[in-house]
């Protein structure tokens, strides 16, 4: 589903006992009988989307219908509404840029609290699919800002401001979107916040609800996600079972390696899948889109602010799916993996963890890499240690699966990105930020300055 308009819609979450590497296609192992499956609650959510209105109208302008065309101010006032938890806003033309400004205030839910004005981002162009392909040129596609976390809340004032100096005037089509995330599945053992992001002491981590462990029995192939779980969660390996099941799989040709060299793989960490994190699969398109291979990661920061503790991770995350599809109008999230503030890592874009998803994250450099967001918003907070460490964790198994060194350099392919012309050959660290391929402030200065410190860490897993 694609909507555009405000929708209600429930979810029957499919099950499914293991998620084979190999099973890019989507296929699913045969499930195990009902009463063993551990059940998945309904997570219906819904998107409330508002059109905006001309600000500093008279009430004869209003009754005559002005639509808001070429003003440079428009907005909501204070209104009560349905129960969300983030907001954003979009417009018409996907082509279009907003210049200026989006701010609002939203009252926290059953109580009279409300927010000090907060704002949105409003550049968000730079994250989406590549010039040129369907995904881009659908019709369904529209402008909009990044999405913003505010919590649950049912009372919302919003204000869209054309830029000072500026004589661009607001785009076509402006409404505001409220989304309301759902119920969060059953607990699987993530992480939750020991204190708020920054603190200090040991790094949080993934409480892996079984030892790690490799391929077992007479499988033909290797598989991840096995155990009671019904596919909320694939388990960490070791080092040695990592190499085993990605040599095994296909996703490391060990044929190629000459005699004695060493895979340089850093174990696979522990990921929250798309069902654990209560992802409907009837929102997005069917079937996946694969490139050839994985040569760099591109860190983001999603921009959906820092208020938001590790419980709510699943919640953030379903709120930006349903915003990247029925508000914006992707085919999927964006976002290859998410990584939360206490160092919980979520299966992103549907196609599988261990293949090269074609995702929207990087425009211009979507070929051949893979987004991370950092979920936050860290141009001047700092992003917790616990965050970075799993970047390097991810980064060093899922780079380490296609030969890639996280301290050395790659060459991708400009698609055209609006810092690089389409077709130029640039050479990009391995693990770089979102800037480096696109003028934009993402993933954040305090984010962007760690990634040093995350390229040496993978490495280091990696065993190099």
């Amino acid at each position: 589903m694609r909507g555009y308009l405000a929708s209600s819609v429930g979810v029957a979450c499919a099950t499914a006992l293991v998620i084979p590497l190999s099973l890019a296609s989507g296929a699913l192992a045969a499930p195990l009988p009902a009463a063993a499956v551990p059940q998945v609650p309904d997570v219906p959510g819904s998107t409330q989307s508002l059109p905006l209105e001309p600000l500093g109208q008279t009430t004869s302008e209003r009754s005559h219908g002005a639509t808001g065309r070429g003003l440079r101010e428009q907005g909501l006032p204070e209104q009560e509404v349905d129960p969300f938890s983030l907001v954003g806003v979009v417009w018409e033309n996907a082509l279009t840029e907003l210049h200026g400004t989006v701010e609002v205030r939203t009252r926290a839910l059953g109580s009279e609290v409300w927010s000090d004005w907060q704002q949105v981002e409003t550049h968000n162009s730079e994250h989406g699919a590549d010039p040129g392909t369907a995904e881009s040129e659908s019709p369904a596609v529209r402008g909009a800002t990044a999405p913003l976390w505010v919590g649950p809340s049912d009372g919302v004032e919003v204000r869209v401001r054309a830029a000072d100096g500026s004589s661009a005037e607001l785009p076509d089509g402006l409404r505001l979107e409220l989304v309301d995330p759902g119920e969060d599945p059953a607990d699987i053992g993530r992480s939750t916040d020991r204190s708020e992001p920054g603190a200090a002491g040991p790094d949080p981590v993934i409480q892996n609800p079984q030892e790690p462990q490799g391929p077992q029995g007479n499988d033909p192939e290797p598989t991840v996600g096995r155990g009671s779980l019904g596919g909320l969660l694939i388990p960490a390996l070791n080092q040695a079972d990592t190499e085993v099941e990605a040599a095994v799989a296909g996703d490391l040709l060990a044929g190629d390696l000459a005699a004695g060299a060493k895979p340089y793989i850093g174990p696979r960490p522990a990921i929250v899948t798309r069902k654990g994190w209560g992802a409907d699969e009837s929102w997005r398109e069917k079937g996946f889109v694969y490139t050839d291979s994985v040569k760099a990661a591109f860190v983001h920061h999603s921009a959906t602010g820092n208020n938001y503790t590790c419980k709510e991770a699943p919640s953030v995350i379903r709120s930006i799916y349903r915003y990247h599809v029925e508000s914006s109008g992707w085919r999927d999230i964006g976002y290859n993996f998410a990584v939360d503030k206490c160092g919980n890592i979520y299966e992103g874009r549907a196609g599988g963890v261990g293949k090269p998803v074609l995702g929207a994250h990087t425009l211009g450099f979507n070929v051949n890499s893979t987004g991370i967001a950092v979920l936050g918003t860290y141009s001047s907070s700092n992003p917790p240690q616990a965050a970075v460490t799993a970047v390097a964790r991810l980064t060093a198994w899922k780079l380490g699966l296609h030969g890639i060194n996280p301290k050395g350099k790659v060459t991708l392919t400009s698609a055209g990105s609006g810092k690089y012309a389409t077709g130029a050959k640039v050479r990009l660290n391995a693990i770089s930020g979102h800037r480096d391929g696109y003028v934009t402030d993402c993933p954040g200065s305090r984010l962007y300055s760690r990634l040093g410190s995350a390229r040496t860490a993978s490495a280091e897993l990696q065993g190099r």
